[in-house]
C-alpha cells in the first residue's frame, strides 16, 4: 500500500465483503480483505474464489419498473457496484431474471479485487473479535460465520444469534435431459421466451413424486440444530411438500404460462423448471429444489421426474446452518455495533436475505465506513428507494422481537403520498400500477440523492 491512511479491515470475502472493499477503495482508502478459505473451508463452498455463489446462480428479477429487486439492480448500477458490473458481464439467459455463469462471475470479482492496488487480500480465519488496533472493521462473514467469531459476537452483545437452515439445489448436465419429454420455454414467454427447461408431470406422476419426496431419507440434524427454523424464502422442497400435496403446484412447480409442444392439448398437473447455470449452457439447476434429502434419496426421487430419468447430477443438494444478528436491536443506522462502534456488519449476517440484497448492504456499509474514515458525511439513500427501504428495515424498521431475514420488496417502502398513490378517478392505485408508481418515485428520488451527494463531495 502506498497511502498513509490507516486501512479498513473487512472480514469475509463474499458478495457483501467484496462490494464493500471495492467501494472503499474507490474512495481512495486502503482495505485489508480477510477471507478464511482455503485455510478453513465451509460445507457450502466449493472453490476458493471471492464472491462464490453457493445456493443459486440467480440475482432474481431484473425488472426495474415493477419489481423491487430489479429496482435494487438499477440503483446499484447507478452507484457503480462491482457485483452488478460482473453480473452483467457474465449474464446467462433466464427470462426477465438476472442469472450469471457462477464460475465466470466469481472469477471476475476476484480478478477485480486482486488488481486493485488499494486492496490487500489476506487468507486465514479471524477466529474471534478483531484485534483492538483495527480501528474500523466490517464483518461480512455472511450466513456461514465461523463458530469462534459467532461466539465472540454473542458474548459481546449478550444476544443469542438467531439461526436458520438454508439448502442448496442440485445441478444436472443439459446433455442428460430427455428432450423428447422436456422443452425450452419461459413462463408467459418472458425474456427470450425459452430460457428454462420444463419437465411436465400428469397427476399420477405428480402424486408418485410427492410420495417419494416425503418418504425420502433426510439429513439428520445435530442435537443443537434441531430447533433451528428454516427461512421461509428458501424452504427445502420436501419441507414444502409436507405442508400439503398442492403446495408445490402453487409454488416452484406451478404449471401456468407454459405449453408442452410434445402434447399441446394436455395441461400438465405440475412442471419442474431448470435454469441455465453456466455461460456455456451445459449445466442446469432445478429451480426451487433446494433440499435436505440424502444424496442417494435425491438421485432416486429426482430421477422420477419426466425428462430427468437419466439425468447426470454434477452437484447434489445440500444443507447448512445460517446465522444472523437481531440487527434492529444491535446495530445503529450506519450498521455499527452499538456495543462496539468500531465494528460494522454487512450482508446476510445483518438479516437481509438474498445475494443482491447482501451486496447492496455491503455497498452501503463500505460507503459509511469510508466516509467515517475521511471525516465526511454520507447521507443514506432515501427510504423511498430499494436500497434505502432495505437499510431502514434492517436498522430499525423491523420489530426486534420478531425480526427475520427479509428480501427487498415494495412492502418495505413508505406508502405513496397524495396524487402519486391515486388513479385519475381518485381511487387508490393497485397491482402493477402501484408497483410502477413505487419504482418511478424511487428512480426520481435516487437521482436527486445522487446529484446532492456528488455536489456535497465537491
Amino acid at each position: 500500500m502506498t497511502t498513509s491512511i490507516e486501512p479498513i479491515h473487512i472480514v469475509g470475502g463474499g458478495l457483501a465483503g467484496s462490494e464493500a472493499a471495492w467501494q472503499i477503495a474507490r474512495a481512495g482508502i486502503p482495505v485489508v480483505l480477510h477471507e478464511m478459505r482455503p485455510v478453513r473451508t465451509t460445507d457450502a463452498h466449493h472453490t476458493d474464489c471471492l464472491a462464490e455463489l453457493v445456493c443459486s446462480n440467480s440475482f432474481r428479477s431484473d425488472d426495474a419498473d415493477y419489481n423491487a429487486v430489479g429496482l435494487l439492480h438499477h440503483e446499484m448500477r447507478a452507484m457503480e457496484s462491482l457485483i452488478l458490473k460482473c453480473g452483467d458481464t457474465h449474464r446467462v439467459p433466464a427470462g426477465s431474471a438476472l442469472a450469471v455463469d457462477r464460475d465466470g462471475f466469481a472469477e471476475a470479482v476476484q480478478a477485480a479485487i486482486e488488481n486493485e492496488p488499494l486492496i490487500t487480500i489476506e487468507r486465514g480465519e479471524v477466529d474471534g473479535l478483531p484485534p483492538d488496533d483495527w480501528s474500523s472493521v466490517i464483518i461480512a462473514t455472511g450466513p456461514l460465520t465461523s463458530p469462534a467469531l459467532s461466539e465472540a459476537i454473542s458474548t459481546l452483545t449478550g444476544e443469542e444469534s438467531l439461526a436458520f437452515f438454508d439448502a442448496i439445489a442440485p445441478i444436472v448436465t443439459k446433455d442428460s435431459i430427455d428432450f423428447d419429454k422436456a422443452w425450452f420455454q419461459s413462463r408467459y414467454d418472458k425474456g427470450e421466451g425459452s430460457d428454462y427447461v420444463n419437465c411436465p408431470m400428469d397427476q399420477a406422476q405428480y402424486n408418485t413424486f410427492m410420495d417419494a419426496l416425503i418418504a425420502g431419507e433426510k439429513t439428520e440434524f445435530k442435537e443443537w440444530e434441531k430447533d433451528t427454523p428454516y427461512f421461509e424464502g428458501c424452504l427445502p422442497i420436501e419441507v414444502m411438500a409436507e405442508r400439503g400435496r398442492e403446495t408445490l403446484r402453487f409454488g416452484p412447480m406451478k404449471p401456468v404460462g407454459l405449453t408442452n409442444p410434445h402434447d399441446p392439448q394436455t395441461k400438465a398437473w405440475g412442471i419442474v423448471q431448470l435454469r441455465q447455470d453456466n455461460a456455456l449452457g451445459t449445466l442446469y439447476n432445478l429451480v426451487g429444489f433446494q433440499t435436505k434429502l440424502k444424496y442417494g434419496a435425491q438421485k432416486e426421487v429426482f430421477h422420477t421426474i419426466p425428462g430427468l430419468e437419466k439425468a447426470e447430477f454434477v452437484r447434489l443438494g445440500g444443507i447448512h446452518r445460517n446465522t444472523f444478528l437481531n440487527s434492529p436491536r444491535l446495530l445503529d443506522e450506519t450498521f455499527r455495533l452499538k456495543a462496539m462502534p468500531r465494528l460494522r456488519f454487512a450482508g446476510q449476517i445483518t438479516g437481509c436475505e438474498g445475494y443482491i440484497e447482501s451486496a447492496a448492504i455491503g455497498l452501503l456499509v463500505g460507503r459509511f465506513a469510508a466516509a467515517e474514515r475521511t471525516g465526511q458525511a454520507f447521507a443514506p439513500p432515501p427510504a423511498t428507494t430499494s436500497m434505502g427501504a432495505l437499510l431502514s428495515h434492517i436498522t430499525g424498521g423491523a420489530h426486534e422481537d420478531t425480526y427475520q431475514p427479509m428480501n427487498v420488496n415494495f412492502g418495505l417502502f413508505p406508502d405513496l403520498e397524495g396524487a402519486e398513490g391515486l388513479r385519475e378517478n381518485g381511487r387508490r392505485l393497485k397491482g402493477r400500477d402501484r408497483k410502477s408508481a413505487y419504482a418511478t418515485r424511487a428512480k426520481r428520488d435516487l437521482q436527486s440523492w445522487l446529484e446532492n451527494s456528488t455536489h456535497a463531495a465537491e
